[in-house]
């Protein structure tokens, strides 16, 4: 590869990215719109510090995939060679696991730790569960791993949680006042296998630092520059890490963070707003450079999307532009039922691939939920136009998969007794649900894994020598992963655990691609000995182990896995939309309750966050934008009417094209009318009321004829309330159904004059 002799790769970058690309030292803030090249600064940014002297190795790159730490080394790789192969890139469990290997035994874990996934851990919360005479229902696996997931990202262990009175009250009240107990035995559970989950990667990450003051030191020492992408994406835990790496005696804080507050949409994940909104209080020297140009949208997409978010009050001010004059203005498809709405996406899908000469590829139908995915999925195939649903069940997650993958797991580590679990009686060897139950107690009395109580203990019974046998075999195992590569290893673990011989004996077609998908693993893994590349560091990486193997397939996302190779047209929710862009894009199920979703709308906050995951949804659009909403929906089991939601309104009619209604038809007919096309009515731009300042009053006060606020209709009067206490107000500022039938219990009104 012929490499650029000067710095001409600056020349690629407008004038604002230059300036963020040279700004080397000191705290900066790259405030980035959607689809204004944040990726190239961040890239260039690290290439130029490369050119300038800085040792690649001294660099420490964090991305949320590792698609996107391949993606930055090979830009960089253009610019600077080789040498980017030793900057330190990947994720933030990625580069903390590998860190963990080498520092955990300083924690009280084995430097060959196990890593769980989430169904590791609900296995092993189930097992509590029913260990502790609970109620499965009471206390449901995935909520209770929620929990203990919200609790480690915020810092709290167990032994603070039980002193949270906030949290243990909030537990009381949901009828699990044992959750507390539940995530002290987790802990203890996963330190006893040597195992750690997801958020131990960060929890233990930031222990080892925060605990071993020599540690620290060596990697403030090594990594003299930090770079985080996707900062607004980052939780409590992973920018207190930050801090320990970035903030100490003598520091000069070199720390670039890239982000948009505006595309901040993964609360529940435990990301927080807060730190990208505060960055500029913790690193007060910091220089901020905001990437305003869109290089992706037209126009009318780019001024819709800064109508939208201008509704947030708490964000960083910035107003994204294009030189993509004109464009389609943007369609709006309002339909009477959610099959109308499928068939009508169907049609302009079809009208848009004719008419522009679209591809497949090049079109996404963008959800709320996964669940609303099934009725274009039918419009879709009846039309004979290829889809997949991103995000679909991953190779890793597939049973033969994970079946042989716990065998590598255990034959690595012999304490992970999820994995041996799930293996020591596939296939069946006759060790029966109740001899594990008892090794699970055994273990747990003697606080030992299975395994070696399997090794300490005399078992009685018919299963003794099963056991014995079974013990023998992951022994013959473990000498292999010692002595051999993890190609051969595998291969040999693969033809004596017995899951192969089944799947062959069977002689099913299931069977036939079970098999088929081991051989694809086994391919994977010859391909990962065989693999030559430098790894991140100063050095060649030249472990080629079973152990290192499994480091790098357990904490693949599903970007890393997912193939854009087919012509197919693409559904996904818009969480998973994030960081991509299409031709066209289809927002769909835009209706008050749906999107935003109902669980958002008594917390200002939460709305905040649905309107950003609205502004994500419409800039992932290049040219095409359409939104769709139905007025009638099958929700729970029943038809339930339906307003369009606020965020339609908030954009200005001057970017709508025509308005596309439908009358009802039968599920797969043709319409037998198409509705009028019309000019929307679209609301005008409310005036910004102050959640904190709102006042909400009991609604036995209010009256008939009383003039009302509501934080979101605005002014109004309340005409009438009937004998079932809804009232009928009338709202000023609406142009549209401005009058509203309220239920008062739940109404929140503040009296004016």
């Amino acid at each position: 590869m012929s490499l650029p002799t000067t710095n001409k790769y600056l020349e690629e970058l407008n004038d604002i990215q230059r300036q963020a690309v040279l700004a080397t030292d000191g705290p900066v803030m790259v405030i980035a719109g959607p689809g204004s090249g944040k990726t190239r600064v961040l890239t260039y940014r690290i290439a130029h510090m490369i050119k300038e002297g800085v040792a690649p190795w001294s660099i420490l790159a964090l991305t949320f995939t590792n698609k996107a730490a391949r993606g930055m080394k090979d830009r960089i790789e253009s610019v600077v060679g080789s040498n980017a192969n030793r900057i330190w890139a990947g994720t933030f469990h990625s580069i903390f696991a590998r860190i963990l290997r080498v520092e955990a035994q300083h924690i009280g874990f084995p430097n060959d730790f196990s890593i769980y996934d989430t169904d590791d851990s609900k296995s092993l919360i189930n097992e509590i569960i029913k260990g502790l005479n609970l109620n499965t229902k009471s206390y449901p696996n995935g909520l209770i791993r929620s929990r203990i997931s919200s609790a480690k990202s915020n810092l709290i262990t167990p032994k603070m949680y039980a002193v949270n009175e906030d949290l243990m009250s909030q537990d009381r009240m949901s009828n699990r006042p044992m959750t507390q107990l539940i995530y002290d035995k987790y802990v203890k559970k996963c330190k006893q296998a040597g195992a750690m989950d997801f958020d131990d990667l960060l929890l233990m990450m930031f222990k080892v630092l925060y605990q071993k003051p020599e540690i620290r030191a060596k990697y403030q020492r090594q990594f003299q520059y930090l770079l985080v992408d996707e900062f607004q994406d980052t939780n409590y835990l992973q920018y207190e890490i930050l801090k320990l790496l970035s903030q100490y005696e003598g520091s000069k804080e070199n720390i670039c963070i890239v982000g948009d507050d505006a595309q901040s949409i993964y609360s529940f994940r435990g990301a927080t707003i807060e730190n990208i909104l505060q960055f500029q209080n913790d690193y007060k020297s910091v220089e901020v450079y905001k990437l305003e140009q869109n290089y992706r949208s037209t126009t009318h997409i780019v001024e819709a999307a800064n109508q939208v978010i201008s509704y947030n009050k708490r964000q960083i001010q910035k107003k994204i532009w294009t030189d993509k004059d004109g464009g389609e203005k943007i369609k709006l498809i309002k339909a009477m039922t959610d099959t109308d709405e499928g068939k009508r996406v169907a049609d302009t899908i079809v009208e848009h691939k004719n008419r522009f000469a679209i591809a497949n590829k090049d079109i996404a139908i963008l959800y709320r939920t996964n669940s609303q995915s099934r009725i274009f999925e039918e419009f879709l195939r009846r039309y004979n136009l290829p889809y997949r649903i991103y995000g679909g069940t991953s190779f890793y997650q597939r049973k033969e998969i994970k079946d042989l993958i716990a065998y590598f797991r255990l034959s690595v580590n012999s304490k992970d007794n999820e994995a041996f679990k799930r293996v020591v009686n596939f296939p069946k060897r006759g060790i029966g649900k109740t001899t594990i139950d008892q090794l699970v107690t055994l273990a747990d009395d003697n606080d030992m894994s299975i395994m070696e109580v399997l090794k300490a203990i005399e078992f009685k019974g018919r299963a003794k020598q099963k056991l014995h046998d079974f013990v023998k075999m992951i022994k013959s195992f473990q000498a292999k992963v010692m002595a051999e590569n993890a190609y051969d290893a595998a291969c040999y673990i693969a033809r004596k655990c017995g899951t192969s011989e089944l799947y062959k004996n069977e002689g099913t077609l299931e069977s036939a691609n079970r098999l088929e998908n081991i051989n694809s693993l086994l391919d994977g893994i010859q391909e990962f000995v065989e693999d030559d590349v430098i790894e991140e560091g100063e050095e060649y990486n030249t472990d080629r182990s079973l152990a290192k193997y499994l480091q790098n397939i357990s904490l693949m996302t599903d970007q890393d896995t997912e193939s854009t190779d087919n012509d197919s047209i693409t559904l996904m929710s818009v969480h998973a939309a994030k960081g991509l862009e299409y031709k066209s894009v289809f927002v769909v199920g835009l209706e008050e309750n749906l999107f935003p979703s109902y669980l958002s709308l008594s917390d200002p906050n939460q709305l905040d966050e649905e309107r950003r995951l609205f502004y994500v949804a419409i800039t992932r659009a290049e040219q095409y934008l359409t939104l769709s909403s139905a007025n009638t929906r099958y929700q729970y089991g029943s038809v339930r009417n339906n307003e369009t939601s606020r965020f339609v309104e908030e954009i200005p009619i001057d970017h709508y094209d025509a308005v596309i209604t439908m009358r009802n038809t039968d599920r797969f007919s043709t319409p037998k009318k198409l509705g009028g096309i019309r000019a929307p009515k679209i609301q005008k731009k409310l005036d910004y009321i102050d959640p904190d300042n709102f006042n909400p009053v009991p609604s036995h006060k209010l009256k008939e004829g009383m003039k009302v606020l509501h934080l979101r209709f605005g002014k109004g009067d309340i005409i009438s309330i009937d004998d079932s206490k809804i009232a009928t107000i009338q709202f000023y500022d609406l142009v549209e159904n401005n009058e509203k039938r309220i239920a008062l219990k739940y109404a929140k009104l503040e009296i004016v004059e």
